[in-house]
């Protein structure tokens, strides 16, 4: 997700309603597809060799008009969805798994579901995605973690308790 952010704004894309969701707007408009690093060894990935490489692409293309931000976008989402699919497959594998449960802001993409879907149904599994509501900034997982912390003893009282809306790590 933070890759994706940072991404938008390199191509100015919007941050309303979401960078991800922009991305994935313009992705379905693409009709180019640009070479980007694969980085997958094992059950890790890295994104960002890929930011760098996207934002090269990015500098390029863009100033010379040789690719449009749609390319651009379908470029980056086909190549990490296709790293994040991969991983998917050898930890569903190792675990002998046939269930995947898609969260977090990322999860509400409909490509990245799509293409979790036909890997889950090619295993003969089911792909389970939650529910947008509760997807943006992993929501899921934050009332997960504080139900954990809350069954550990943790108490916060609620005046010391705080959000930060669309909180960004680069400011």
């Amino acid at each position: 997700g933070n890759m994706l952010d940072r991404f938008a704004r390199i191509v100015n894309l919007s941050n309303d309603p979401s960078p991800g969701y922009n991305i994935e707007q313009m992705a379905e408009k693409g009709q180019r597809f640009l070479e980007l690093p694969y980085a997958v060894k094992g059950m890790d990935v890295s994104f960002a060799g890929i930011l760098t490489a996207a934002e090269a692409l990015a500098t390029e293309h863009l100033s010379r008009g040789t690719a449009a931000v749609a390319d651009l976008c379908y470029t980056l989402q086909e190549t990490v969805f296709a790293m994040l699919v991969e991983v998917t497959e050898r930890a569903m594998a190792h675990c002998n798994a046939n269930e995947v449960l898609i969260v977090g802001g990322v999860g509400c993409n409909e490509r990245l579901q799509e293409m979790m879907q036909t890997l889950v149904a090619d295993r003969g599994g089911k792909m389970y995605g939650m529910d947008d509501r509760y997807c943006i900034d992993n929501g899921a997982m934050i009332a997960h973690t504080g139900l954990l912390m809350y069954r550990s003893g943790y108490r916060m009282p609620l005046e010391d308790a705080f959000c930060t809306q669309r909180f960004r790590t680069d400011e």
